[in-house]
């Protein structure tokens, strides 16, 4: 049985257990043996993992352990761009005939864009909590946020779902969407539906996190970029839009109506952040020798010299991401 997670400080309790260590994979170096669920490739071709909830069956286990979300919680935090809350705030103050605010945050894992954004903003508000994952939407509910920036009262729900079946329907009364780190591991169909549902609701939407597709790593090494092109690659398998989704996303929006800004949001990995850089390391190198075998030999090499520096504290890593925040039209007087 699950063991009953406490409220500590807007942290997740690590929760001891099977489903969070994954196995190694044909092909992945030796070096990611304890790569935490969600830092590397999924188990199976083509997993989604907190998104999709249609073929998934009971024993689905999901990819991603509250571990690995609590290790980038933090620089997840630093990373997100502040410089978009005002225009996102000056919007929400403008919502016709609310009492509060309705949001929705897809794929929402631990909740962390939840403690994030809840005490940023005024005024009393409603979270609706989206995953695939009961296991996590557990933890996000009773990890939640009670006040918002000014005291009033945050309450949460939580909602199995998949955000290919959303529909302006279901964002009725929502006065915003927010998700984090989700656009990247959608189809440029589901990023279409997200962005139609949005705009069709006159509900703006706060996406931040999604990768860029560049990285920088302090000192460099020659294999470093052939590295992030196989990782690159291997985004893009099964028809996921990996560091194009940003793109797909301006435009699905923007066809819409939607006024859209991008504002850089990337992850500064130091000597203070060597546990998730390392489990960073050891997924971003998997996933690149899962996509071409051929580079196993040389990246087992490198993953061990580059594991060694972050020990050291001797290795700097830049993992570029982007925020986007789109206002859409409202609708009918309301958003």
């Amino acid at each position: 049985m699950r063991k009953t997670a406490t409220k500590q400080s807007g942290k997740i309790p690590a929760q001891p257990g099977p489903r969070e260590v994954a196995s190694v994979q044909p092909g992945v170096p030796s070096a990611a043996e304890s790569v935490i669920p969600g830092a590397g490739p999924s188990t199976r071709p083509g997993e989604r993992p907190t998104v999709r909830l249609r073929d998934a069956g009971p024993d689905d286990a999901p990819r991603y352990a509250p571990e690995w979300l609590e290790l980038r919680e933090g620089p997840d935090a630093a990373a997100r761009a502040a410089d978009l809350l005002d225009p996102l705030r000056i919007r929400l103050a403008n919502l016709p005939g609310k009492a509060g605010l309705v949001i929705h945050d897809l794929g929402c894992g631990t909740g962390s864009m939840g403690r994030w954004l809840a005490p940023r903003l005024d005024g009393p508000q409603h979270w609706i909590l989206h995953d695939r994952d009961p296991y996590l939407l557990h933890f996000a509910a009773v990890a939640s946020p009670r006040s918002a920036a000014d005291g009033s009262r945050v309450t949460v729900e939580t909602r199995r779902g998949d955000v290919g079946l959303l529909t302006p329907d279901a964002l009725a009364g929502a006065s915003l969407v927010t998700a984090s780190a989700l656009l990247d591991v959608l189809t440029r169909e589901e990023i279409d539906t997200l962005a139609a549902a949005c705009t069709g609701a006159g509900c703006p939407a706060l996406l931040t996190l999604s990768v860029a597709g560049r990285v920088e790593l302090t000192p460099s090494d020659p294999l470093d970029e052939e590295i992030a092109s196989a990782f690159n690659a291997h985004q893009r398998r099964g028809g996921l839009l990996g560091p194009d989704a940003l793109t797909v996303a301006c435009e699905a929006f923007s066809e819409r109506g939607a006024t859209v800004r991008l504002n850089p949001s990337a992850w500064r990995l130091g000597p203070a952040e060597s546990a998730l850089t390392a489990q960073w390391l050891r997924g971003w190198v998997g996933a690149a020798v899962e996509e071409r075998p051929e580079l196993k030999e040389r990246a087992e090499r490198y993953l061990q010299d580059r594991l060694e520096a972050c020990r050291a504290g001797e290795l700097k890593v830049v993992v570029h991401h982007s925020d986007l925040l789109a206002l859409s039209r409202p609708t009918g007087g309301a958003s």
